[in-house]
Formats: C-alpha cells, sequence, structure tokens
C-alpha cells in the first residue's frame, strides 16, 4: 500500500467520522440527553483527524507536493465533506 492510498482511506474514514459525530452524535447528546456518544465519537474522530495529519505530511514530504496543495487538502478536513471531495480528486490524479 502507498502512502497516498492508506492517506485516501483515512481522509474517507475521516470525513465519515466528522459527519456522524455532526448529525448523529451531537443531536442524541442534546436532543436525546445521550452525552456518551459525543464522547465515543468524537474520540474516534479526533484519531482518525491526528492520523489525517499525520499521513498528510507523510504525504507532502513523499510525492513533493507544493504547501498550497497541501494546506488546502489540510483545511479540507475542517469541512464537513471536503474530505471526499479530496479523495475524489487525489484518485482522478493517479
Amino acid at each position: 500500500m502507498t502512502t497516498l492510498s492508506i492517506f485516501r482511506k483515512v481522509a474517507v474514514a475521516e470525513g465519515i467520522s466528522y459527519l456522524l459525530l455532526l448529525f448523529v452524535a451531537m443531536p442524541l447528546k442534546y436532543w436525546a440527553g445521550m452525552p456518551l456518544a459525543v464522547k465515543y465519537t468524537g474520540w474516534a474522530h479526533g484519531l482518525l483527524f491526528v492520523m489525517y495529519i499525520v499521513i498528510l505530511i507523510m504525504a507532502w514530504q513523499e510525492y513533493k507536493w507544493k504547501f498550497s496543495k497541501t494546506a488546502m487538502i489540510g483545511a479540507a478536513s475542517l469541512l464537513p465533506f471536503a474530505p471526499f471531495i479530496v479523495d475524489k480528486k487525489l484518485k482522478e490524479e493517479n
């Protein structure tokens, strides 16, 4: 497996965890009184976010990406549906 293929998998997992946190766990916490949903989903999302950034830095070094491209991919992790767009763009590049 290449660094890029690992990054793409982590990006999709991070995107899914972010959506679950925003649209499932948060409503369960505030509307159904289930704070553990956010605790565990948030913990998983945090771990995936750290993995996303670490593997992004590894890919940046390995593939000699421009800083601007790396920064845009990093910023994409902060937007709910953007990691899926990143995955699609990286797939098209290779």
